[in-house]
């Protein structure tokens, strides 16, 4: 398959293989390491690639949605999207019923911390064009952090977040 008839069969800016499988598309993992190579495609992991033309319409939270599923944006991170602290945020931490991961790429640092699957809840989808991620309600992001934060025992703690 030629490059031209490949990107024109993919309509997001990012794709798995298996994106490629389900699309029907023939091309060999050869094509794909070559066109790696001549920089029409750019990876953030293994078997996930985008268009680096496209690279401005990839943000962390919707990075943080291909790179582990099922998953939510929640704590410091979400508290931090929805202005809640003022500081800067650099790792994307998001809770899934899954094991417990670390990834970083050119897009940033992502956590992935595990949760009980009765818990896993309180979050909806955001939409940013085409493309979506979840997202913690401001309240579940806020309990999240203290879930997940060993040092916070107390009242006092609790109360000086």
């Amino acid at each position: 398959m030629k490059y031209s008839d490949f990107k024109k069969a993919i309509d997001k800016p990012y794709f798995s293989v298996q994106d490629i499988r389900l699309r029907g598309l023939i091309v060999y993992p050869y094509q794909l390491t070559l066109w790696k190579r001549e920089s029409l495609l750019a990876s953030f992991k293994r078997g996930w690639y985008y268009f680096p033309e496209k690279k401005k319409y990839l943000t962390p939270e919707v990075i943080s949605k291909a790179l582990y599923s099922p998953s939510y944006i929640s704590s410091e991170f979400a508290l931090r999207v929805y202005g809640c602290i003022p500081e800067m945020v650099y790792t994307c931490t998001s809770l899934t019923s899954k094991t417990t991961r670390k990834f970083s790429n050119e897009f940033g640092m992502f956590s992935y911390r595990h949760i009980r699957p009765e818990v896993f809840c309180g979050y909806h989808v955001v939409r940013e064009g085409e493309l979506t991620y979840t997202l913690a309600d401001p309240e579940k992001a806020l309990l999240d952090l203290i879930y997940l934060r060993l040092d916070m025992r107390s009242e006092e703690d609790i109360a000086s977040l």
